[in-house]
């Protein structure tokens, strides 16, 4: 398993019932967790939540706040920085189990002794492109949503990151790819976090699709000598050795290198881990 083990400003208290209780900095929530089927440990510990998130029978929810909370507020992980909030469905703007990947990636950049352009692919709000920028790379940040990639300018420069560090882009991640080919373009190392379904500029994402061609159309763009290469996945049916296999037929075919495939996990305080998603991970050896 790969643990997210590093954190001091988030925390996994408990976990149960099909939900999952975080301190935030200094904000307690309690949020839906389709993985967590088992019964909660501490059922005290679950009464000191500043905010509740309620799943809706209709889909969606909405949040039930026990105490006025700011707008945002800022956790810190190791040296970096990142502004989160309560959103419309359940989720604050950050995956604090990826910060094991934001390790090996960093490690892998710093090892290099080389410049190393980074695509980061369905990035969000830049965890990974803050890790990778703040390890010495240059990064394109891709992601479908204009809202979202402004969110990460703002991680950008709360981290105190360079701006000329990051190239800002609001696309659709296959077309981009593809227009990158058409362009002569390549990176050092790619990473994608695509989501199990969505929509942009009139086209549909279906990660069962679609992902594997998309892999298959990014190694194309990696350069001669590739650093590393990401992928992640939240779908509960793409298990580990699913994108170890797709990363063998692609990546490790054309360059050699090592693969490792794990669940995704974070400790809970009180006992045990809380799965969250697969990564496949390939580097040069």
């Amino acid at each position: 398993m790969f643990v997210a083990d590093g954190w001091k400003d988030y925390e996994v208290i408990d976990t149960g019932s099909g939900e999952k209780l975080e301190r935030w900095g200094k904000v307690i929530l309690r949020r839906p967790d389709p993985q967590a089927i088992w019964a909660m440990q501490s059922a005290d510990q679950w009464n000191r939540i500043d905010a509740h998130y309620h799943r809706s029978s209709k889909g969606g929810g909405e949040w039930e706040f026990m105490k006025k909370l700011p707008e945002q507020w800022t956790i810190n992980y190791k040296n970096l920085k990142f502004y989160v909030k309560p959103t419309g469905f359940k989720h604050t703007g950050l995956f604090p189990e990826q910060a094991v990947n934001w390790d090996w990636m960093s490690d892998l950049i710093k090892k290099a002794g080389r410049p190393v352009k980074v695509l980061n692919l369905f990035a969000y709000t830049g965890g990974a492109t803050m890790a990778c920028a703040a390890a010495g790379a240059h990064v394109t940040h891709l992601d479908a949503s204009k809202g979202i990639v402004e969110w990460a300018r703002e991680n950008r420069q709360l981290c105190g990151i360079d701006e000329t560090k990051v190239r800002w882009i609001v696309d659709d991640a296959r077309k981009f790819v593809l227009r990158e080919q058409r362009r002569g373009n390549t990176y050092d190392a790619i990473l994608m976090d695509p989501p199990s379904y969505g929509r942009s500029d009139n086209s549909v994402w279906k990660i069962e699709d679609d992902l594997y061609p998309l892999v298959e159309e990014s190694v194309k763009i990696l350069s001669e000598n590739p650093v590393f290469f990401l992928i992640n996945s939240y779908t509960t049916g793409l298990q580990p050795a699913v994108l170890n296999n797709m990363l063998r037929m692609t990546v490790q075919k054309k360059f050699g290198g090592i693969i490792r495939a794990e669940e995704v996990v974070l400790p809970v305080t009180e006992g045990g881990v809380l799965p969250c998603g697969a990564s496949g991970r390939w580097e040069r050896g």
